[in-house]
């Protein structure tokens, strides 16, 4: 586990760095209480402690990530505008680059350009934003988009079987 302080104007906070395993790639966060700083998957494992949400999350739960707050400002109002949009869409489903684009007011490559930047994904659910034709692209391997909405279908499968017992 790694811990830094990270000082801004008269604040200091302490930040975490810790990582989970989610099938064959390791997430590395970066947090503080409720607020995530960073978030990347990589092959390399890290130790340390993530946000509990999150370690639900990546164990398959459905878990309503909102509780967790963004520390990493983004890049610019228009791709605020993008990421508010995004994390809108519901655990379990996806909408396309175009939906996003015209509820944000910009087009599909923008999107695609915002989403590609997005410091931190799960977060604001950037794998929930798929191509009108396929699956579209994810940073570092689509392959990790696509088993996150897969697992996030067998939650909702599981929930709903759940609810009707």
């Amino acid at each position: 586990m790694h811990r830094r302080i990270i000082r801004g104007g008269d604040e200091a906070v302490e930040v975490i760095e810790g990582g989970a395993r989610f099938g064959l790639w390791y997430v590395h966060v970066r947090w503080s209480g409720t607020t995530v700083y960073q978030v990347r998957f990589s092959r390399i494992p890290i130790s340390g402690p993530v946000p509990v949400a999150l370690t639900q999350y990546l164990s398959g739960r459905i878990v309503d990530l909102s509780t967790l707050t963004c520390g990493s400002p983004p890049a610019g109002e228009h791709y605020a505008r993008i990421y508010e949009e995004v994390q809108r869409i519901p655990y379990g489903e996806t909408v396309t680059y175009g939906e996003v684009a015209e509820r944000s007011g910009t087009t599909a490559r923008v999107v695609g350009q915002a989403l590609s930047r997005n410091m931190l994904p799960l977060i604001i659910p950037c794998h929930r934003v798929v191509a009108r034709d396929g699956i579209g692209g994810f940073t570092p391997d689509p392959a990790i988009k696509a088993d996150l909405l897969a697992m996030e279908q067998r939650g909702k499968r599981q929930s709903r079987r759940r609810t009707e017992d």
